[in-house]
């Protein structure tokens, strides 16, 4: 068979070696596959049909380059991935990696703006691990991914070129990350090279860098572990002589502080610059010719003899508000478009909107710079007036409505459980987030028509910053456990709504009853310059407080500062011009200070603390203590039992390791999960306590009722009424939910109930209950209805010791500070297993032990006797200062080896050493250590003759109907 070269054309075999492709190891162009050949000696024979073509190498031309920054390694690197691209960088710290690449559409730019777009993206590949999506696959952008492409796009935006409108798109991804080194700051610094290797003109380039500080020391590229201890995050871009952008999270920095970062992190930003410069001249694209959209100078100097005047009468005229200035700029250029179409100037009116814009731009600018008059007639540094208002929504759990000037922001405050934490997937940081602000601009806010989608940039960009500063005035989780969400809603923008925000979302946190710190207030400062055309540096400047929108647009800076009166805790940069000099950046923090302490004095006189909230709209949160059984029986099968309690009641229920969470919007719906929770699991019974049951079983001489977690009580038929009842069925039938009292046991082990009780008699406006027992209805867990109702420790250690005495489960840790002794109580479960072991299979003790499990330390001393001691002496002088435990076989195998005895670890049959404390009649009160009262019965034969401190080798050989330990001699036995 001859070859497909000599098939397809003959005259290639016959053509000398040195022209044909081979001799420049490039395949044939009938293979199909461009590329290098393999590399072989020529052959003046063709190849034969059986020998398979051999791949040839591929050398990839790289080019990189390595510095250091802060103690960092880092390394610019491209030619080796993405080589299509308009610009590709892969930039490296340790063992993070980021790919930034960048791409421009061609053809004829169509439009009047920069369709630029920053997409990041952080796959879960980059720390080896799978999606837990139902797809396996990355969803919609995250929270944290918008918020890293605006710090990507805010510096790299301005440095385009005016007039530049063609389509631009920045991609980063992260293909690696160690967890160490936060790689936001790695992808802006990666597509500043990328945009410099491309051939898209750009004034770049860039640098940007993160500046930490601990214990008063500034620390630069900080780690993720370090950041974690600073209470600065500084993250601040810059060209080689102006700041492009900052945003700062800090825990109330002072301005001097702030400025001594900021003076620190130029330096150490620029050192980015000159690696990306070496990378460009090496492997750099020439920068290509694009056409601008630019307005010639006739067409502007036309269009601003017709709009001037009636602009500056718009804009010198104080009483216009928003919407009317902007209905009489609007006819100023309806004027102009019609005296344009009267002469036929098609190319004017091309970029009409545009121009005029620009004649509304200098009038605004040069009335600041040269009068220092603002549109709505304020000095420059005055605020706007204010209005607030906490608490306007009084069924909420917090609320405020703040207005400044036009705009005006709707705050609310929601308080859950700490489970209902948001979960985060990011590469680092922390895995939930418990303190959410959501901010919502909706289209109605400034009088338009607009479609709800999805995230929004902006929103989120506004809601974090908002966030961030009142994440450091929060109390500790330890002393906070909710999780807490803040909606913010802007009922009306006219400029700085996140500031707005700010200031809204503080007094609906203090309206909620959360003790923040300080008071935390925002405001916007703005900056108007004059700029030289031949040298490009400022002449003269102005700068404003609390800007309003359309100095925004029209003006160079918007920045934002929040902070109490301690010192700043968010900041956020944006400029308009390609860059402004760091003096005039720390110059505004000054009369920022002055607006925020403005704002704040408004703020403090609407509601200064915490506010306590009523019991009907407040909410509670309640910590329950289980074993792992109770909560197992309360979740039921896959969690459907917990749901269903949360679908009747609206709580809210989390679970973890012996520890049950409710979070309930107000006392009347903690009560109604409470009443589930103890049918379902149970609590210690108690003589006195009223518990709510189900008749599961009607008989002639009473009815049997399933009570406290599925036990079973007997109603006997003398304790359904006051009066004489002759049939059971007249007074309750099987499956009616009544409320019944415990008022003791009977002779076969039986819970003995009562429904009578709870019932007044005739002609007493009181129910008949024990004296000094504890009724379950007034036994409330440890609730909150706001911080500021958290009563100090000594009234929580009389509250516990008065009405949390004798409950299953403990609040917190109020119960374990209780100075009121209670009972040792063994299960049955376990005592019946330990008398099989030692052989004391006696039916009496068994019984009693069986009673005692069910019953509570007030019981036992109402209605048991403890056959140890006299009715005339005092049977609290047995009980345990230790509480109720479960049993362990590890601490059984320490206390047989000598360890303390202590509640958890005295068993049946355990030998230990004790004392005579006291010398009774019938017999003796030991001292078995860990705070633990056991006796001793004296013989028939009689006593012994014992002293007081005499130590005894004694073996634990039962429990008394209440509890207490009965011991026998080691040598009597």
């Amino acid at each position: 068979m001859a070859s497909v070269a000599s098939r397809t054309n003959p005259l290639l075999t016959s053509l000398p070696y040195a022209f044909t492709w081979r001799r420049f190891r490039f395949r044939t162009i009938c293979s199909g596959r461009p590329g290098f050949a393999p590399s072989t000696s020529p052959s003046p024979s063709p190849p034969s049909d059986s020998v398979l073509p051999v791949a040839g190498t591929k050398f990839l031309e790289t080019f990189k380059e390595e510095f250091e920054i802060g103690s960092r390694q880092i390394t610019l690197e491209t030619g080796k991935i993405a080589r299509f691209a308009n610009g590709a960088v892969v930039l490296a710290m340790e063992e993070t990696k980021v790919l930034s690449t960048v791409a421009s559409a061609r053809g004829d730019s169509l439009r009047d703006f920069l369709p630029l777009t920053v997409d990041y993206q952080e796959k879960q590949f980059a720390q080896g691990v799978i999606p837990n999506t139902f797809m396996r696959r990355e969803g919609a952008p995250k929270e944290r991914e918008l918020l890293c492409g605006r710090l990507i796009d805010r510096p790299i935006r301005p440095l385009f070129p005016a007039g530049f409108y063609h389509e631009v798109q920045v991609m980063a991804s992260v293909l690696s990350s160690d967890g160490k080194q936060d790689p936001d700051v790695m992808a802006a610094n990666a597509t500043s090279a990328a945009l410099m290797l491309s051939d898209i003109p750009w004034g770049g380039p860039i640098g940007m860098i993160r500046i930490g500080r601990i214990c008063g020391q500034f620390i630069v590229n900080p780690s993720m572990d370090e950041l974690s201890l600073s209470d600065l995050n500084l993250v601040y871009a810059c060209t080689i002589d102006k700041t492009l952008m900052i945003d700062v999270q800090a825990r109330e920095i002072s301005e001097r502080d702030l400025e001594s970062a900021l003076r620190l992190a130029h330096p150490e930003a620029v050192k980015y610059l000159e690696p990306q410069i070496r990378l460009a001249a090496k492997a750099g694209k020439h920068k290509k010719e694009y056409k601008l959209s630019m307005v010639s100078e006739g067409t502007l100097e036309k269009i601003r003899n017709l709009a001037k005047e009636p602009i500056e009468a718009v804009f010198t005229d104080p009483t216009y508000g928003k919407f009317e200035r902007g209905e009489a700029l609007d006819k100023i250029t309806q004027d102009v478009k019609r005296t344009l179409e009267e002469e036929c100037d098609e190319e004017s009116l091309k970029v009409l909107p545009k121009t005029v814009d620009t004649v509304r731009k200098e009038v605004v600018r040069r009335r600041i710079i040269s009068e220092g008059l603002r549109v709505d007639g304020r000095r420059l540094d005055e605020v706007r007036p204010l209005y607030c208002e906490a608490g306007n929504l009084p069924v909420l759990h917090g609320s405020s409505l703040f207005s400044r000037g036009d705009t005006q922001v709707l705050c609310t405050v929601t308080l859950g459980a700490p489970g209902d934490a948001q979960r985060l997937e990011s590469l680092v940081g922390p895995p939930t987030k418990r303190f959410m602000l959501h901010y919502s601009f909706p289209p109605f806010s400034i009088n338009e028509v607009g479609k709800r989608v999805g995230l929004n940039r902006r929103e989120v960009g506004h809601g974090t910053l908002a966030e961030k500063a009142l994440l450091a005035v929060l109390p500790p989780e330890d002393n906070f456990p909710y999780t807490v969400r803040v909606n913010s809603e802007v009922m009306a923008s006219d400029g700085s709504t996140s500031m707005a925000t700010v200031c809204g979302g503080s007094m609906a946190l203090m309206d909620a009853g959360i003790s923040l710190r300080e008071h935390v207030a925002g405001v916007s400062v703005g900056l108007v310059s004059e700029v030289d055309r031949s040298t490009g540096t400022i002449k003269d400047y102005r700068i404003l407080t609390d800007i309003l929108g359309l100095e925004d647009h029209l003006g160079d800076m918007d920045f934002k500062i929040a902070g109490t009166r301690n010192g700043i805790t968010a900041i956020q940069l944006d400029i308009k011009p390609a860059g402004i000099p760091l003096d005039i950046i720390c110059e505004s923090l000054e009369p920022a200070l002055k607006g925020r302490l403005q704002i704040l004095d408004h703020m403090e006189r609407e509601i200064n603390a915490p506010r306590t909230q009523d019991d009907r709209n407040s909410p509670r949160l309640a910590t329950l203590k289980f074993s792992n059984d109770a909560i197992r029986r309360l979740i039921g099968p896959l969690g459907a039992l917990k749901r269903k309690i949360e679908e009747e009641t609206g709580a809210r229920i989390s679970v973890s390791d012996g520890t049950l969470t409710i979070v309930a919007k107000n006392q009347s719906v903690m009560e109604k999960v409470q009443e589930k929770v103890d049918f379902i699991v149970g609590r210690e019974i108690e003589i006195g306590g009223i518990y709510k049951g189900i008749v599961t079983t009607v008989k002639e001489y009473g009815a049997f009722v399933e009570f406290n977690g599925g036990q079973q009580g007997l109603l006997h038929i003398s304790e359904l009424s006051h009066e004489p009842v002759s049939r059971v069925s007249d007074v309750v039938c099987v499956g009616q939910q009544i409320s019944l009292m415990c008022i003791g046991q009977d002779v076969r082990g039986n819970i003995k109930l009562s429904l009578r009780a709870t019932v007044a008699r005739p002609g007493s406006e009181t129910n008949n209950v024990v004296e000094g027992s504890n009724a379950h209805t007034n036994q409330a867990p440890n609730v909150w209805a706001s911080v500021g109702d958290v009563p100090n420790a000594q009234e929580k250690q009389n509250s516990a010791a008065k009405d949390m005495l004798g409950k299953k489960y403990k609040i917190s840790e109020v119960d374990a500070s209780s100075s009121s002794p209670t009972i040792l109580i063994r299960s049955a479960a376990e005592c019946d297993e330990e008398e099989k072991s030692a052989s004391l299979n006696q039916s009496s003790k068994a019984s009693k032990t069986k009673m005692s499990n069910s019953m509570s330390p007030r019981a036992r001393e109402k209605g048991l006797d403890g056959n140890f001691v006299s009715e005339d002496e005092e049977e609290d002088k047995y009980s345990s200062t230790s509480p109720s435990v479960s049993q362990d076989d590890q601490n059984d195998k320490q206390a047989a080896a000598g360890a303390p005895v202590s509640a958890k670890t005295l068993k049946l049959g355990m030998q230990v050493t004790a004392k005579v404390h006291q010398i009774r009649a019938r017999g003796l009160v030991l001292d078995l250590g860990g705070g633990i009262r056991g006796m001793y019965r004296f013989k028939i034969s009689g006593k012994k003759d014992f002293e007081v401190g005499d130590e005894l080798q004694v073996k634990c050989s039962s429990f008394s109907s209440k509890g207490i330990p009965v011991v026998s001699l080691v040598e009597d036995e």
